[in-house]
């Protein structure tokens, strides 16, 4: 399936676009091309931070024109390569579409972690988490105007990687897999996305009084040894529509990502009749959350809805 298609790698700012796609590029023996790269000297010659050429972009038509064009071009050339841009999926039809996620404060922590130079320059984390928001917002409401085209709704790509806590030869390790279809096949073949989830970012919608007398550990070595969780995504967060068990399986496990499948996606309907955000609200609550974390160790950040959840008491 891969091995006649290019592969566009695209995602979060400071998700690793850059490691996974030299990387691919290494493994596969294929041409790398770097998008931001380019943005970077066009801002670096225009004298402009990152941020600024994107609120530039949102009025110069010129800017992402030059850049698109390109990209269309290389899409059409029938050349087999990695494209490393955030828009390329929109171009490459018939491309293997990989998008990275990461937690925000850890993208934060890694673009901190890099050299400062004139183009992204960052002082604090907050203010790096800040910048890099709304650099992702810009770019998401011009690729909107232009090209109707979300760069949010995870549809648009074959493999979702989460990459928190994998190490980078880990992502790239089941990124390869995916592409030469010897890891969620079935998936890729049926009904893409194949997310590979940080299972410590998921959040629970049963109890964890269901999962009491399981084992303490399960003999799981990756991946590639869990049958996929199926997973709903409301406004940026994961959450476990059918699984609980495997998931709870996986952190006792220690594993860093976990297979799923999409069910829905916002407005998208779950069951009985509830969107995923309408599930999402009504399933996740304080205490549900609280349990959760106590019994695996985990840490999620408490959504806005549930925070009107009485926590539970603990003796």
């Amino acid at each position: 399936m891969g091995n006649q298609r290019s592969i566009t790698v695209n995602g979060d700012l400071g998700s690793g676009k850059s490691t996974v796609s030299v990387g691919l590029s290494e493994r596969l023996n294929l041409r790398r091309i770097s998008v931001g790269d380019l943005y970077r000297e066009m801002a670096r010659q225009r004298g402009m931070t990152a941020l600024q050429l994107n609120l530039h972009a949102e009025l110069d038509d010129v800017i992402d024109g030059t850049v698109d064009t390109m990209q269309r071009e290389i899409a059409e050339s029938g050349q087999r390569v990695i494209m490393d841009s955030r828009l390329a999926w929109f171009f490459f039809t018939n491309g293997f579409k990989v998008h990275l996620i990461t937690d925000p404060t850890v993208a934060a922590r890694r673009v901190l972690g890099r050299p400062a130079n004139e183009v992204e320059n960052y002082a604090t984390l907050e203010e790096a988490k800040d910048q890099l928001r709304s650099r992702s917002e810009s770019e998401r409401q011009r690729f909107l105007t232009r090209y109707h085209a979300d760069k949010h709704a995870l549809r648009n790509y074959d493999l979702v990687l989460d990459t928190t806590r994998a190490r980078p030869d880990e992502v790239i390790d089941v990124a390869v897999a995916a592409i030469e279809g010897r890891l969620g096949g079935q998936i890729l073949a049926e009904s893409p996305p194949l997310l590979l989830l940080d299972p410590a970012r998921i959040y629970p919608t049963g109890d964890i009084g269901a999962l009491r007398g399981m084992p303490e550990s399960e003999a799981l070595a990756g991946p590639d040894s869990l049958e996929p969780i199926s997973i709903g995504y409301a406004d940026s967060r994961f959450f476990v529509v059918d699984g609980h068990r495997r998931l709870s399986a996986a952190l006792r496990a220690g594993l860093r990502l976990v297979p799923g499948t999409l069910l829905a996606q916002d407005n998208d309907l779950v069951v009985g009749g509830l969107s995923a955000r309408e599930f999402f609200a009504s399933a996740v609550t304080m205490s549900k959350v609280y349990d959760w974390q106590e019994a695996h160790g985990t840490e999620l950040e408490m959504p806005a809805h549930a925070l009107g959840d009485p926590a539970p008491v603990h003796s």
